[in-house]
C-alpha cells in the first residue's frame, strides 16, 4: 500500500509519498483554503501513484477532521470533505504528532 504524506503548513504544503525519492512543495500561506490546498496536491502528485493520505494539519484534530480553522492558512478548513476531494481515504491528525 502506497502513502501520500501531507504536511499542511503556514507557509508551505509539503507533499512525499511512498516510493518516490524526492518530496515536493508549493507556498501556502493566509489565502490558502482547503480546497486551494487540494487543487495544489492533486497538481504537485498527478504523476505519483498512492493509495491513502495522511494529512498533518496546523491545529487541534478529533475523529481524523480539524476542530478550528488553522491560524496561518485561509478558511474553510473545518468541515471540509478531505477524502472525497482529494479521492482517497484520508487520516488527519495534528501535524505536530505527525513528525513525532
Amino acid at each position: 500500500m502506497d502513502i501520500l504524506t501531507i504536511d499542511a503548513g503556514g507557509t508551505h504544503i509539503k507533499v512525499k509519498a511512498s516510493g518516490e525519492a524526492e518530496s515536493r512543495s508549493v507556498d501556502s500561506g493566509p489565502q490558502m483554503t482547503a480546497a486551494d490546498m487540494v487543487a495544489a496536491v492533486k497538481k504537485l502528485t498527478a504523476d505519483w501513484k498512492y493509495d491513502v493520505i495522511s494529512l498533518g494539519f496546523p491545529g487541534p484534530v478529533a475523529h481524523d477532521a480539524p476542530l478550528k480553522e488553522p491560524a496561518n492558512l485561509g478558511k474553510g478548513w473545518v468541515g471540509f470533505d478531505f477524502a472525497a476531494a482529494l479521492g482517497h481515504p484520508t487520516k488527519i491528525v495534528n501535524d505536530a504528532a505527525m513528525q513525532a
